[in-house]
């Protein structure tokens, strides 16, 4: 079977089949190209443009990795591989403007990439691309999400898990694209290491200080990029023009995943700065805040605590978008400022990955091999010096402000919260 080479940075030389290819080769996997993958971190970290489109090749390459090595032991066999592998590609291609960003504005439709993916895979070009080289289009979809139906449930994992192939191509990419050092995992290594316990994908006890050192990497890149305080002030000013604006703009108001195809970072950048002499008090400041994002004049963090695991409801309380919402413009009017212009900001991710089939961080799976050949399922936490520690959330509020009006809304936020821990 004919395959094409394509050279990345991270991985080498990526093999590419014909259907990989024909899926590569629609439109709606090329929007990826103008998807950044970390959405604003280039305004801190000038090097970070890479974009979804090469974080999916990679995702493809360690998918095939993994799948090989459970072909390896005969758990899959080469349809299998072939599934997994266009799983991982098309993991994220209902991914909207800005990355996770837009997950934010998607929030009040109920809806998130996810769900937008297994849209675009079944109602598009994509879907009959896959159908026409005998692959149903629905399973790949579901499996892109982690949520595929199967008799062996443990494929899931490979695209949405704790050390799936996702964490371990946006670690090392985000890190070198960064220029921070924090990313580096041996997946080599853990890919060697999988194995399957209870219908999970497991790692050999042997190659534990490979997920303690996935674990610390990661946790180090959302301490130092992804919930750095200037990258997530670009963010929270972009998310606010995108909710200020959609009235106007219609941003969220695609009914087809064609329509949602027209959505990138470049489509609606200049549908925002369009509103510079609009009517709207709400659509100028949403035009006013881009112009702060184009022009890096970025607003400035009146006030910063981290929020304990001991006080998880109190996350989980501010996380809520309407109440986040009443916090902010409380401390706005107390401070006799703009509503619009003051942004509480909750950046909250579980330390450990979650699998599909979880509603929270749970220990990663290891597997101990057994005298009689067998293997015995053992936790990360029992086996880690680290794990109890280091499974958990990373938990940061923040509120931002104009920087004219930065010592009144720390005040003011001062007298809601007390003082900055």
């Amino acid at each position: 079977m004919q395959s094409w080479e394509i050279k990345d940075p991270i991985h080498g030389y990526i093999e590419v089949t014909p259907t990989e290819r024909a899926v590569i080769d629609t439109p709606q996997f090329q929007r990826l190209r103008r998807v950044k993958q970390l959405s604003a971190a280039h305004l801190t970290y000038p090097g970070a443009e890479h974009t979804r489109f090469q974080h999916s090749l990679g995702v493809m390459h360690i998918s095939g990795e993994i799948a090989r090595r459970l072909q390896d032991v005969e758990l899959i066999n080469q349809k299998d591989a072939n599934r997994i592998r266009l799983a991982g590609l098309l993991h994220d291609i209902g991914h909207g403007p800005f990355s996770h960003l837009f997950e934010e504005v998607l929030e009040k439709m109920d809806m998130d990439h996810e769900q937008m993916s297994t849209r675009i895979v079944r109602e598009t070009e994509v879907g009959d691309v896959l159908k026409g080289h005998g692959f149903d289009a629905k399973e790949v979809g579901d499996l892109s999400i982690g949520h595929l139906d199967c008799n062996k449930p443990y494929i899931n994992n490979i695209i949405a898990g704790q050390f799936s192939a996702d964490v371990l191509d946006y670690l090392p990419r985000d890190s070198y694209f960064s220029g921070v050092e924090y990313g580096k995992v041996d997946f080599d290594r853990l890919v060697r290491s999988i194995g399957v316990v209870d219908d999970t994908l497991a790692v050999k006890d042997t190659a534990l200080y490979v997920l303690e050192s996935m674990v610390i990497a990661r946790y180090m890149m959302f301490k130092a990029v992804y919930f750095h305080r200037s990258v997530r002030a670009a963010e929270v000013m972009l998310v606010r023009a995108m909710e200020l604006a959609d009235e106007e703009l219609g941003i969220t108001g695609f009914k087809t995943a064609d329509e949602y195809h027209q959505l990138d970072d470049n489509s609606v950048i200049s549908m925002l700065s369009s509103l510079k002499d609009s009517s709207s008090k709400e659509s100028r400041t949403a035009y006013e805040l881009t112009q702060g994002y184009l022009d890096r004049k970025l607003l400035k963090c009146a006030y910063e605590t981290v929020v304990h695991r001991r006080d998880r409801l109190a996350v989980n309380v501010m996380a809520m978008a309407d109440i986040r919402e009443n916090l902010a413009k409380d401390i706005a009017d107390e401070a006799g400022v703009d509503r619009n212009t003051v942004i509480m900001d909750v950046s909250t991710a579980p330390s450990v990955p979650y699998a599909a089939s979880q509603q929270q961080p749970q220990d990663i799976p290891l597997y101990h091999e057994t005298g009689d050949g067998g293997k015995k399922k053992v936790s990360f936490s029992e086996m880690s010096p680290l794990g109890g520690t280091l499974v958990g959330y990373l938990d940061v509020m923040r509120v931002y402000a104009k920087p004219d009006e930065l010592e009144s809304v720390r005040e003011a936020t001062e007298n809601k919260f007390g003082k900055e821990q």
